[in-house]
């Protein structure tokens, strides 16, 4: 069995395990998250602070949806339904 076999096989049990951990240490992870963009800040001088908050607010949507997943809504799901429509060409 090759480690892609391995990892279908095991991924449902995992992605479950990541959910419980993030439902159960999410403030952790977000308190990480700033502190990382803080520093990461400071390192560049401020020159890339938009992308920065960005960036962590992007973590911050995953780490909620993570953390509180809706019955049977998939987070590309999410994602399309927070997306504005698309205007014709």
């Amino acid at each position: 069995m090759g480690l892609f076999d391995s990892l279908k096989k095991n991924l449902p049990g995992l992605k479950d395990k990541v959910e419980d951990l993030v439902e159960e240490h999410d403030d952790t992870i977000k308190d990480g998250l700033d502190k990382a963009a803080e520093f990461a800040d400071d390192k560049t001088g401020g020159k890339h602070h938009d992308k920065i908050v960005q960036g962590v607010a992007k973590a911050k949507d995953t780490v909620d949806d993570l953390a509180q997943p809706d019955a049977g809504e998939t987070p590309k799901a999410k994602k399309a339904a927070k997306r504005p429509p698309r205007k014709p060409a």
